[in-house]
């Protein structure tokens, strides 16, 4: 999701809300922690609210300044993770990567015998009660703001392992191709990640479309499957199906 939408959405929150954490808006509009902390601290600059403790209020005139946000479209994000979770098999072993998208993903796999290894602390959690998976957490330095792993001894388990999938999620598709992220700590184990998996299937809906993102994690040739959802910018589509990518669009 562009930067001004988020904004957009965490001012109609407010309104509606009067206070609203940065957990529960990670969750709604599909970005990290860190990032939410970061429009916060923007919109506070701006006068649009007042950071408190965990996440924000709103302030008088809040909504006058919703009203000349920039609209967005509707995307209905669940249907990109239970397309992508059809793609999943009994006996699959999975990399399923950090972030809202990806667990949102996970909550369509429950029942199916799999082996799911994740850096995602939300998957961890998901999972912890079904049986029917096998759980694998990756090691390494806990971010509490991304609700994931990281770091190299995360790094060096990926060496030992090999999966027959890798879900990942990513901040923005460039239109030439290219995969972001806005959080470069976690750039160095999502390449890890796409050297120890057998096929790779990225979830981006339309708002990934044009890329966001300080990193570059990959190139187009890296990614086998692409789960997005209709309005996905064409173009870049293009420039994908033409460097071998699978395209779903829900």
């Amino acid at each position: 999701m562009l930067r001004e939408r988020r904004h957009a959405e965490i001012a109609r929150f407010l309104t509606r809300e009067g206070a609203v954490s940065v957990a529960v808006l990670a969750e709604r509009l599909d970005a990290s922690q860190a990032t939410i902390r970061r429009d916060l601290t923007m919109l506070e600059r701006d006068g649009v609210l007042t950071r408190v403790h965990g996440g924000a209020t709103g302030k008088p005139g809040t909504e006058a300044r919703v009203d000349h946000a920039p609209p967005e479209e509707p995307v209905d994000q669940d249907t990109v993770a239970k397309i992508a979770a059809e793609l999943v098999g009994d006996g699959e072993a999975l990399l399923l990567d950090a972030g809202a998208a990806i667990h949102r993903f996970a909550t369509h796999l429950h029942g199916k015998a799999i082996t799911v290894l994740t850096s995602n602390l939300a998957v961890y959690d998901e999972f912890t009660g079904d049986r029917a998976v096998e759980l694998v957490l990756l090691g390494g330095v806990v971010c509490r703001d991304d609700r994931s792993t990281a770091g190299f001894l995360a790094q060096e388990a990926l060496r030992q392992l090999r999966a027959d999938r890798l879900f990942l999620s990513a901040s923005g598709v460039r239109a030439d191709g290219s995969i972001m992220d806005d959080t470069m700590v976690d750039v160095p184990l999502k390449r890890a990640m796409l050297a120890a998996a057998d096929q790779v299937v990225l979830l981006a809906d339309a708002t990934r479309f044009p890329g966001a993102g300080l990193a570059r994690v990959c190139g187009p040739d890296e990614v086998d499957v692409l789960v997005t959802s209709e309005g996905a910018c064409p173009r870049t589509l293009g420039v994908l199906r033409e460097a071998g990518v699978e395209v779903v669009t829900t």
